[in-house]
């Protein structure tokens, strides 16, 4: 009887582990489904410092991905946020002046949409961003026009005899979601036809960028409408922003023709994101947060938060649709793939140099704590 006692309690201890593993089996089949992606590791997750799966494309040198910067917030230096429509640029906006640890935090008021970002002590601007200055230099103002615009609007805001030192910022998020999610927002209601596109000390002409629409704005547009718009600015929108426009003439088309066009100002856009001080990519939010307090050596209160679920990414589009979209954008799905490569490979170059860091840390301390230990075990000898 005791034998069968015993038998019977040793299958029970058996089968328990049994069941639990099936358990678990059932449990993650249900949950992730073969084929999902429910349960492939997200951007939140950084602990990806492996090797690159794929070697980079472009002959970046270490110079490229090396992108940290002596910000001295009390000093001269100033960061400027390039807003490019659509990327983004809000919600990281307002992590600017709402969510970085300061000695001195920006003011935010209740009920009002600007911040005064000033220096620990000072009554300067340590910050030029819609959030803080305004549209100071015009509505969503692009490389062309900050460049030539801030140093001057911030020497008559501030009397300063110091050269201040200008670290460019921007965000880019991927040319197809970010050209649908720019036709429904104008097609609620949004124009930007108060912006002003300086370049060369002056705005374009009506010939030179004619509208897309008559009346106040262009509501109600299809998607059909919007890509049939041969002026809408909406197409290559990134990298007109991000070039220098006074080499091709600014918005006249007949300066040159349209092939040597679309070459100058796709390399001048590469050449100006490669040399800001930082930009982050709206698909990598928790890389993003990673690399610019890494840049600045500064830190987010709270974590940024990946948003999947857009406007955009619930259009339901045909495969011909999406094709054309990306002709439309041929130049911005060029800058987007050199800069997502360059930004992951800035990623894992900084991940992998704080690990070799903590990893000599770590073994200088152990050097100092055998050194400590060895007079105490001469004197017990």
């Amino acid at each position: 009887m005791n034998l069968l006692q015993t038998m019977s309690e040793s299958s029970k201890l058996i089968l328990v582990p049994i069941l639990a593993v099936l358990f678990v089996m059932i449990g993650y089949q249900y949950i992730c489904p073969a084929g999902s992606n429910s349960c492939h590791f997200k951007d939140s997750d950084l602990d990806d410092d492996g090797p690159p799966k794929l070697p980079s494309k472009f002959n970046f040198t270490e110079r490229d991905l090396d992108r940290h910067v002596e910000f001295n917030i009390k000093g001269d230096d100033v960061i400027v946020f390039l807003h490019i429509q659509k990327t983004g640029g809000t919600t990281f906006g307002r992590h600017l002046v709402r969510n970085i640890r300061l000695e001195q935090p920006c003011d935010c008021k209740p009920g009002q949409k600007k911040c005064t970002c000033h220096r620990p002590g000072k009554e300067e601007s340590w910050l030029f961003s819609r959030f803080s200055t305004g549209w100071s230099c015009g509505l969503h103002a692009d490389w062309t026009e900050l460049t030539n615009c801030v140093p001057v609007v911030m020497d008559k805001k501030e009397a300063q005899r110091n050269k201040r030192n200008f670290y460019y910022i921007t965000m880019l998020r991927d040319p197809v979601s970010r050209y649908l999610s720019e036709w429904k927002h104008v097609q609620r209601g949004a124009t930007w036809k108060t912006a002003l596109h300086m370049c060369d000390r002056r705005s374009p002409t009506q010939d030179e960028l004619p509208t897309c629409y008559s009346g106040d704005d262009w509501s109600g547009v299809t998607l059909k409408e919007f890509m049939n718009c041969q002026s809408n600015l909406a197409n290559n929108r990134q990298v007109r922003m991000l070039a220098d426009l006074s080499l091709v003439g600014c918005y006249n088309m007949s300066s040159m023709n349209e092939s040597q066009r679309n070459h100058i100002l796709l390399s001048s856009a590469m050449s100006n994101l490669k040399n800001m001080a930082f930009y982050g990519l709206t698909e990598f939010q928790r890389k993003t947060q990673y690399l610019f307090e890494r840049t600045f050596s500064l830190r987010f209160i709270s974590a940024f938060t990946q948003i999947n679920s857009t406007r955009a990414a619930n259009v339901d589009l045909s495969e011909a649709v999406r094709r054309r979209i990306e002709e439309l954008n041929f130049l911005d799905v060029q800058l987007y793939e050199y800069a997502k490569d360059l930004f992951l490979q800035r990623f894992q170059y900084t991940r992998q140099r704080e690990h070799q860091e903590v990893r000599l840390k770590r073994r200088e301390e152990r050097h100092r704590s055998d050194g400590s230990r060895e007079p105490e075990l001469k004197d017990k000898a």
